[in-house]
């Protein structure tokens, strides 16, 4: 899974719906769920079972991220899910770059049938640290990488996620979250347009 992938489905696990908020790794079975579809990218055993502990550190780490994401938009704004909420730019800087060292990750060339990159972790780390260590590692690589200048805010009705503006003309980060943009734009339009007839003497 590319880097970009991974860091905007890490910053993702903060959704929303018609109730409210969701948050995909908001206890341990719903993160070992989050994480075994993603095991492999991850460098993880495909048998996951995320603690309570690698949990609170992974939300620690997804909050840090996403104060650095809310700093790369800036000056437009953050994600409504939690801007007010979001750890300070420095904290989540140094924890970023900590949780990235804690379990190093390296390119290695294997050969197969031909030459492929793969990434090799430090191998004394365990599960939990080679999870953070690869999160941490792809949000750097996008930060600092090409798509960046792209990243925005879907700024539909509901919507908190942070998406790559991949066409001039896309403002939202999905087809339906245009569609509900479009449909809130039409109906302010039609209450403004009846409520001047209604106040207007002739």
């Amino acid at each position: 899974m590319p880097s970009r992938q991974l860091a905007l489905d890490f910053v993702g696990t903060v959704r929303a719906d018609r109730s409210g908020l969701i948050d995909q790794l908001a206890d341990v079975d719903a993160m070992t769920a989050w994480v075994r579809e993603r095991a492999q990218a991850l460098d993880v055993d495909p048998g996951f079972i995320a603690t309570e502990e690698a949990r609170q550190e992974t939300v620690r780490l997804r909050q840090a991220v996403r104060a650095l994401f809310a700093r790369a938009v800036s000056p437009e704004p953050p994600s409504r899910a939690d801007a007010a909420r979001l750890p300070g730019f420095a904290e989540s800087l140094d924890l970023v770059n900590a949780a990235v060292l804690a379990a190093p990750r390296s390119p290695q060339l294997a050969w197969p049938d031909g030459p492929e990159l793969r990434t090799a972790s430090f191998p004394g780390a365990d599960d939990a640290a080679r999870l953070r260590a690869a999160l941490a590692t792809a949000a750097v690589r996008f930060l600092t990488g090409p798509d960046l200048p792209q990243l925005r805010t879907c700024q539909a009705p509901r919507c908190v996620l942070y998406f790559v503006k991949d066409h001039p003309r896309q403002e939202w980060c999905s087809t339906a979250c245009g569609n509900r943009a479009r449909a809130a734009r039409h109906y302010r339009e039609h209450k403004r347009h009846q409520g001047a007839q209604e106040t207007s003497p002739f």
